[in-house]
């Protein structure tokens, strides 16, 4: 090599990581080093894989993530007018440069000294120029795709174009620079553009520049394809129309003001936000990696608030950009959206109420004192928790408030009834995921201490805020308020609040004359004195709470006419006397001491009561979300194992997982199941079995914590379930008045246990509407009555007219009905609702056992399928071993193929094979079992002969499971499919180590995983074992390469049992299959089936295949479709064709680019053979001109059964001709 004297080449080399003038060992001066002598270049973080039409990134300590594009180079170029050296590309053929590269492979002389390695590198380097520092996110768009494309296309033209080594090297490096200088003129030009446009706005007082970002291009290509946005380039959508005049402080203000509802609204577009900013030159590229990694493990939450406060440290001109950004994204974002109406709506008044809060007066010297007993006095009020338990030694405990209190999700609006009725009707991890979904979308969750002064509340009037928050009973809103006391007390939130003053409306129920606010004040805390006089001077500084509003038996109507037409009297003198309902009522309205703020909790029932009220903001409690549910669990229980213990128990129960939104059933499970895993009375063998057995637990602790006091539960709960029956009947979950009038049921304390309020918006009434907490509550309680009825009716009759429905809506009732025919369920309950009845429990048995019977086999299709679930999970409940045996005990196949199965489904499923004598065939192919489900199977996989278990993704903990079933002495598996289920190469070792002592295993399908050469290596060692019973082994694709037949063919030459192998759809070339071949002609080869379809071969194999199969006395069956044999190959295998000896059977060439040359030598060669009954010769170029040779092979060749020509060129008339053969040749079918 040439020393360079150019500087500014030289620079570049140094740039690209190339040695200029370094005289490397065993090299001469300035070559590069040998492979064997190579450098680790550098490449930054992000390792980029450039190799064929895969683009990669290797990110540390990750493993490598392959992402493929099929997007054209030419689209690219299109696309990107940044990247196309001015060139217009018109059509698909043309290129951006001036020489096309040739199809001829020349090799020059020069090229032998520059490594693969080498020029992976300097593609690396082009991309870099483009995009200088590529995060893990932007690696896997198309967008970067187009780019690792473009860089390898300007890499090879310049390699096939250059003369030499230093030609190549500085064409890189010079079209490197050129990218690097191109980009940043353009980024120049558009920033000064916009400047010119932002500045031409404000002098017209237009409102903000609008950027236009084109489609395709460098810029506007940045959001991720799986999170799109639309962008609004509408000019009348500026920012200028939501942030009216702001200067630099007042954007600032309102970044900060909005910070946290920002965040939430951006978790979901985190990555395109941040390529926004990035291209915008706001972030570094580091920083946006930082950010999109956060949000590639997980954590969005991090995420957003990183990138918040990133942006907002960065100064003006970012957080202008930003805003920007989000009026793009406004209608893709509906919390975006949200949060520009509020601007656009508030205008001016919006800094004004910033600059409210920030002017709030502080607490007068002499209240001091004062404030400091009340905060002492409601801290010591507030900082315990009381909670009953089920011991009768301690039936009460007290505990710290942060030490029991868990956080609950808290949304700024308020759904309406579809919204809840939907969230009732969903189970297990639907529910979760549908809740987690609409707070993702829509729904913009808001802290305790954003209840006021806060983005949320910034529609306060100006005589005063006051706010609403809504939710089912037991769903936390009492011990919300004693923590958002609590925490004021403590100085934690709203230090712009002097005193809060809070009361209870069944406390307030209590006083029956007339009062004054003085007083009210003073009947709880008498230590104000004469103070309050003081304290009415300074309302914005008041907070007052009303907990329970539901529950004021005074009616408050908030409408401008009282009902009966009388004006509602007001207080506006808090020394005034009057009703305690008129002080409620004027304070929310803001008539008596205008300025002051109000909180008001209430169930939903008494919502409407507040639609016409000054409301500010209107929150409702969605409960537990998430790990909100485990955190309360790790707090309820003071020993962490017990907590871990119930948890997850709870959690593998869809039904109960569900229930745990509400604090009060996660209080209820807690106080079921604690009792069970309990260090000092340990009783796991005890533990609820089933969902009906939980649900009874569930029953029977309301009963006895919650029950009041009632002469007849047994009646109340018939005449409950007697509505909960026809409601699943109707599909009805919510209730009225006249619903209960019907069943003779009157609203009570007692009721109230079972049932919850619902907010009824019906324009024309006030009507309470009730509904169970949960569908799954109202089945099980509808199950109950019908073992209560003292005048049981034909309970066989009920139930088959009840399963005969064919949309499931009595599924569950059933189970329930089921399950409470089983003593373990029934007995508890029984000492709060009296004797089960044993007839109906008998029938009940009788009609499962039926049912049964009449399933078991018929279950073909997916109904069937589905059916036989239900019934297995009815057997399930029921928990009669020896009906379940008497049932089950006969079958031996299990198809449910493609019927999605849940871990529970799993582990019913395990109940019931547990019970069956012999199992030869279970097919669980693509049922989403995962290993979570395989985990639940794990006790009876041994016991099947035929196990389906492909398209699961059991990865590699589920190879764990599977090798210790067949390291199972009384293992009786014989065929064991895997295919599909992304199995890493590392699963190979546990395989491989269950193989060497298996000795049943006789068919094991592995394919479409990657296990790649390592891992059928180690396949390999283990069936060379003499005593391997291994018939069929399919490793079809599985990135195999020529370097793993050397392994292969050991099992060919030392395997006597192994009949059929599938190496199909891997990339065993010419050399791997010369290999193959030389195993074939060894004699102890048995093989008899081989599957070489799409291995990248060519006719420089077939002489040794042809050879072979020349000498072979055991292959029937040859696949060699979808290769590059050509005529030639063909005619060389025709040869072998030719030969007497040759026992092919069944001969696949199709798709090997076989002309009527081929076919001729191939015809003439079968004209002969006396064994050959199946040939495939689909999608070839076969015409007319072979009907002839086609024809004189149908006829001579007299084993031939079935010939396949689709796919080919051949005319009517050939067609035709070669159809009418049929006729000559009894039992031929031919194709065309």
């Amino acid at each position: 090599m040439t020393i360079l004297q150019h500087r500014g080449v030289c620079d570049g080399h140094q740039n690209l990581g190339i040695p200029v003038n370094i005289m490397a060992e065993g090299s001469n001066r300035g070559e590069y080093p040998t492979s064997s002598k190579r450098m680790r270049m550098d490449t930054g973080d992000n390792q980029i894989d450039v190799h064929g039409s895969n683009v990669g990134v290797q990110v540390p300590d990750q493993q490598s993530r392959l992402l493929h594009t099929d997007v054209p180079l030419t689209s690219m170029y299109t696309s990107n007018p940044n990247l196309s050296d001015g060139i217009s590309v018109s059509n698909a053929n043309t290129v951006p440069t001036a020489v096309l590269p040739s199809n001829i492979d020349i090799q020059k002389l020069w090229h032998g000294d520059v490594t693969q390695e080498l020029r992976d590198h300097l593609v690396h380097k082009l991309i870099q120029a483009m995009v200088p520092t590529p995060g893990p996110a932007a690696l896997k768009d198309p967008w970067m795709a187009n780019r690792v494309a473009y860089a390898q296309y300007v890499e090879e033209n310049i390699y096939e174009s250059a003369n030499s080594m230093d030609t190549y090297f500085e064409l890189v490096t010079e079209k490197t620079y050129k990218i690097q200088r191109q980009l940043e003129a353009k980024r120049r030009t558009m920033f000064k553009t916009c400047r010119t446009m932002s500045n031409r706005c404000e002098n017209q007082n237009l409102g903000k520049p609008v950027i236009t970002v084109a489609e395709g291009s460098n810029r506007g290509e940045y959001p991720t394809s799986s999170k799109r946005m639309r962008m609004d380039t509408d000019p009348n959508s500026t920012i200028a129309e939501f942030l009216p005049d702001c200067n630099d402080y007042q954007l600032f203000q309102f970044t900060k003001f909005y910070q946290d509802r920002l965040e939430q609204a951006i978790e979901e577009w985190v990555e395109g936000l941040g390529l926004m900013l990035t291209g915008e030159d706001h972030l570094t590229g580091e920083e946006y990696h930082k950010v999109t990694e956060l949000a590639e493990k997980g954590n969005r939450v991090n995420s957003s608030k990183l990138l918040l406060n990133l942006v907002i440290e960065k100064g003006f001109r970012a957080r202008r950009s930003m805003w920007e950004s989000f009026v793009k994204m406004r209608h893709e974002v509906p919390k975006l959206d949200k949060i520009l109406k509020e601007i656009q709506d508030l205008g001016s008044e919006l800094l004004d109420y910033m600059d409210i809060i920030q002017a709030l007066s502080e607490n007068p010297n002499q209240l001091k004192d004062i404030q400091q007993k009340h905060r002492e006095t409601l801290q010591a009020q507030t900082e315990t928790l009381r909670a009953s338990t089920i011991q009768l030694e301690e039936k009460v405990k007290i505990f710290q408030l942060v030490d029991r209190y868990a956080e609950l999700t808290v949304i700024s609006t308020i759904r309406n009834r579809k919204l809840v009725e939907h969230e009732l009707l969903a189970r297990g991890r639907d529910h979760e995921e549908w809740r987690e979904k609409h707070l993702r979308r829509e729904l913009e969750k808001i802290r305790i201490d954003q209840l006021f002064q806060s983005s949320f509340s910034c529609r306060k009037s100006k005589s005063g805020s006051s706010a609403a928050v809504n939710g089912a009973p037991g769903i936390g809103k009492t011990t919300m308020v004693q923590k958002i006391i609590y925490d004021w007390a403590t100085g934690k939130i709203y230090p712009h609040f002097q005193f809060v003053f809070s009361f209870k409306i069944r406390d307030l129920n209590t006083i029956n004359c007339g009062i004054n606010l003085r007083n009210l004040i003073l009947d709880q805390y008498p230590y104000f004195g004469n103070v309050l006089g003081e304290l009415w001077k300074n309302p914005e500084g008041l907070l007052f709470i009303f907990d329970g509003l539901d529950e004021f038996k005074d009616s408050i109507d908030f409408a401008d006419n009282w009902r009966n037409t009388e004006p509602k009297p007001v207080c506006t003198d808090p020394e005034c006397w009057c009703e305690v309902s008129d002080i409620v009522y004027s304070l929310i309205q803001h008539k008596l001491l205008p300025g002051c703020s109000v909180l008001v909790t209430s169930r939903p029932t008494a919502l409407h009561l507040l639609e016409k009220a000054e409301i500010g903001i209107w929150a409702e409690i969605l409960g537990f979300v998430g790990d909100e549910r485990k955190e309360y669990f790790n707090k309820y229980f003071e020993d962490q194992a017990v907590a871990a213990a119930v948890f997850k128990h709870v959690e593998q129960n869809e039904i109960l997982y569900t229930m745990c939104y509400n604090p009060s059933y996660c209080w209820i499970l807690g106080l079921s199941l604690g009792p069970f895993f309990t260090q000092r009375d340990r009783k796991e063998q005890q533990v609820p079995k089933t969902v009906t057995q939980l649900y009874s637990y569930y029953i029977y602790n309301i009963l006895k914590n919650h029950g009041r006091e009632i002469e007849s539960p047994r009646d109340v709960f018939l005449k409950l379930g007697e509505m909960a029956f026809t409601g699943v009947s109707e599909k009805k979950i919510v209730f009225r008045n006249g619903d209960l009038i019907q069943y003779n049921l009157q609203p009570s304390q007692f009721l109230s246990g079972f049932l919850m309020e619902l907010l009824e918006r019906d324009d024309s009434a006030q009507s309470v509407a009730y509904t169970f907490p949960h569908l799954t509550i109202q089945e099980f309680v509808a199950a109950l009555a019908q073992f209560l009825t003292p005048y049981p009716k034909d309970i066989r009759k009920l139930l088959s007219e009840a399963h005969s429905e064919e949309d499931g809506r009595f599924e569950i009732f059933l189970r329930f009905v089921v399950g409470l025919s089983s003593p373990q369920s029934a007995l508890i309950l029984e000492e709060f609702l009296g004797p089960f009845l044993h007839q109906t429990t008998c029938q009940v048995i009788d009609w499962v056992k039926e049912k049964v019977e009449g399933q078991i086999g018929n279950a073909e299709n997916e109904a069937g399928k589905r059916d036989l679930l239900r019934t297995f999970h009815d057997l399930f409940e029921s928990q009669n071993e020896a009906l379940t045996r008497a049932v089950a005990g006969s079958v031996k196949t299990l198809t449910f193929r493609r019927l999605r199965l849940t871990p529970i489904d799993c582990t019913v499923l395990s109940h019931i094979i547990g019970f069956c004598n012999t199992i030869k065939h279970l097919d669980l192919h693509y049922c989403f079992i995962q290993c979570e489900g395989l985990q639940r199977l794990g006790s009876v996989l041994h016991r099947c002969q035929e196990l389906r278990l492909s398209r699961n993704n059991l990865g590699d903990a589920g190879v764990k499971l599977l090798s210790a079933a067949l390291k199972n002495p009384d293992c009786k598996i014989q065929n064991l499919e895997l295919n599909n289920n992304n199995f890493p190469v590392s699963c190979a070792k546990y395989l491989a180590s269950a193989l060497s002592t298996n000795r049943s295993l006789t068919n094991l399908k592995l394919g479409y995983n990657n296990l790649g050469d390592s891992g059928v290596k180690l396949l390999s060692d283990a069936l060379q074992n003499p005593d391997s019973k291994m018939q069929e082994l399919s490793l079809n694709n599985n990135a195999l390469t020529d370097s793993c037949v050397k392994h292969l063919v050991f099992i060919l030459s030392t395997n006597q049992s192994l009949a059929i192998l599938n190496l199909a759809n891997n990339n065993l070339g010419n050399s791997g299959v010369k290999l193959l071949s030389a195993a074939l002609k060894n004699p102890d080869c048995k093989i008899q089936r081989l599957e070489l379809c799409n291995n990248g071969l060519t006719d420089y194999c077939i002489e040794d295949l042809a050879s072979a199969l020349g000498t072979n006395r055991s292959l029937t069956d040859l696949n060699l479709d979808n290769n590059k044999l050509g005529d030639s190959g063909v005619k060389l295998l025709s040869v072998a064709l030719r030969n007497p000896d040759c026992r092919i059977q069944t001969l696949d060439l199709e798709k090997n680019g076989l002309t009527d040359s081929g076919t001729d030598d191939l015809a003439s060669a079968l004209s002969t053979n006396q064994s050959l009954t199946l040939l495939y010769l689909q999608s070839n170029s076969i015409t007319d001109r072979s009907v002839r040779a086609l024809c004189r092979l149908i006829l001579t060749c007299k084993s031939l059964k079935q010939i396949e020509l689709k796919g080919n060129r051949l005319g009517p008339d050939g067609k035709r001709h070669l159809e009418s053969l049929r006729e000559f040749t009894p039992g031929l079918s031919v194709t065309v």
